[in-house]
């Protein structure tokens, strides 16, 4: 989310009063804030993100146009508070879904997780991985947030500590920035893999999420006829592709 520089306050007075009294302001704009992410992911829902305003939202929530702006100067800010609300919620549950123990089924786990939070929020997921907003570039607040899935299924093929299957050409330069991003997110707390398995496990990422959008859309109606089945046949496969058993 993004910070705010509070107001003159005036007078600065000394002691408890002061502090409580600058939490409460906080509280306020916390509160102001939510309702404008609140109303704007409604409006993200029946508009989508191109046709996203600020004085649609404001109008939505009851405010003045100003009031709005003081939360979020631009359209850019609200998208960019949208992203990164969006991309926590989809990372925050498919890390709750990790119950930890064998690779193969915190893999798995993790993969339904995923699925299911973009069944249930599938604006948000459009917002995430459907079509770009014409005009708009996601700045550096949304690295972080969106690499929280791919973080989390590096980690479980780290623990795995794979075997690869033989494969006719193998990954190199052309992943490295992948690799140092994950170097980047991960910090001290994993080893990151050489970048064959980085490879690898940015394949399964991008098909997993392949057939997650084939679903939403509609993609995959009259070819599948249980789509429950068919995602963990999928993510199965790719598991063993990267060489968790």
């Amino acid at each position: 989310m993004l910070l705010f520089v509070a107001d003159d306050l005036g007078p600065r007075h000394s002691g408890v009063m002061d502090n409580a009294s600058k939490t409460a302001r906080q509280r306020a704009r916390e509160e102001i804030t939510g309702e404008i992410i609140t109303a704007a992911r409604a409006r993200l829902a029946e508009v989508g993100p191109g046709e996203l305003s600020l004085r649609s939202v404001a109008r939505d929530v009851g405010m003045a146009s100003s009031a709005v702006y003081r939360s979020f100067p631009s359209r850019v800010d609200l998208l960019t508070a949208l992203l990164v609300e969006a991309y926590d919620e989809l990372g925050s549950a498919t890390e709750a879904a990790d119950p930890g123990g064998a690779p193969r089924d915190r893999w798995m786990a993790v993969c339904r997780a995923t699925r299911a939070w973009a069944l249930g929020h599938r604006h948000e997921y459009a917002l995430l991985y459907g079509t770009p907003v014409t005009g708009y570039a996601a700045p550096q607040d949304t690295v972080v947030p969106a690499t929280r899935v791919i973080v989390r299924l590096v980690q479980i093929v780290v623990s795995a500590d794979p075997t690869l299957p033989q494969a006719a050409a193998t990954f190199g330069a052309e992943v490295q920035g992948a690799v140092d991003s994950i170097a980047d997110a991960t910090g001290a707390t994993v080893p990151v893999p050489d970048p064959e398995v980085i490879g690898r496990t940015l394949m399964a990422w991008s098909g997993l999420f392949g057939v997650i959008s084939f679903e939403l859309w509609g993609h995959l109606v009259g070819s599948i006829s249980d789509h429950d089945a068919y995602f963990d046949q999928v993510a199965l496969r790719l598991a063993g592709d990267i060489g968790i058993t």
